[in-house]
């Protein structure tokens, strides 16, 4: 593993890095913002050029919930399907946006679509890993009633990544919603088990149960703080450590 450009090396070796679609879609609220994918790509790189193993998994609530599909008469299966969809395409425009920064990126898809993106498979994820690549786990699971914190951290656990750092719009977990409840407070170190028995809501609970059940730390940091996702690879503290 190398250091970054100031001399720091990187504490982690292998990350899964968790994005929302909202996120990407920036204060439009819908679609891509492409500030937002520049700023984001440009951090990504740079972890990857300190020598870090990076997979992403993007979700897709900028385009299409699967379990808002429900309001529009569409079953929760389909809309899952189209949500899975939707997920692919954000990864599309990541993947290209970190190409054109000369870091390799590729695409592996939980549902077989040849012509846009190569299937997942662990082994061969973590082949392209080793290569150099960022790799972007699209698709969800690949099943209905499982989002994408979840196949985030399912990635998390087959991948053998050391943490997963989950990219909100917060600079991480709170007593109440920040945006909201003026008078919430920050924790800077909780545990699996309150986020679950308090239902924190930063994240699926399924996610923190598959987390816990492996040891797998999560850091929840804010996802527009400059440099940021440089500062969590390196293991500084950013956000809330759920662990």
């Amino acid at each position: 593993m190398c250091a970054d450009r100031n001399g720091n090396p990187p504490r982690y070796r292998r990350i899964l890095l968790k994005l929302s679609g909202e996120a990407l879609a920036g204060e439009r609220g819908r679609g891509l913002d492409p500030q937002i994918l520049e700023v984001m790509c440009s951090e990504i790189a740079e972890v990857r050029e300190a020598g870090v193993q990076l997979a992403v998994v993007v979700g897709a609530g900028n385009f299409f919930r699967g379990a808002s599909g429900e309001n529009l008469g569409i079953s929760r299966v389909t809309g899952d399907h189209m949500g899975m969809l939707a997920t692919v395409m954000n990864s599309l425009a990541l993947a290209d946006s970190l190409e054109k920064k000369g870091c390799p990126a590729a695409v592996m898809t939980s549902v077989e679509m040849k012509a846009f993106a190569e299937p997942y498979t662990i082994g061969t994820a973590l082949s392209r890993l080793e290569q150099g690549s960022v790799v972007i786990a699209a698709g969800g699971t690949g099943h209905p009633f499982f989002t994408t914190d979840t196949a985030a951290g399912l990635r998390a656990v087959e991948l053998g990544a050391d943490i997963m750092l989950k990219a909100t719009r917060v600079d991480g977990v709170y007593t109440g919603d920040p945006e909201k409840d003026p008078s919430a407070q920050k924790i800077e170190n909780i545990s699996y088990q309150r986020i679950i028995e308090e239902k924190l809501r930063v994240l699926d609970l399924t996610c923190v149960s598959l987390c816990m059940e492996n040891s797998l730390p999560i850091m929840v940091f804010n996802l527009f703080e400059k440099g940021a996702l440089v500062r969590a690879a390196r293991g500084e503290k950013t956000g809330t450590i759920i662990s």
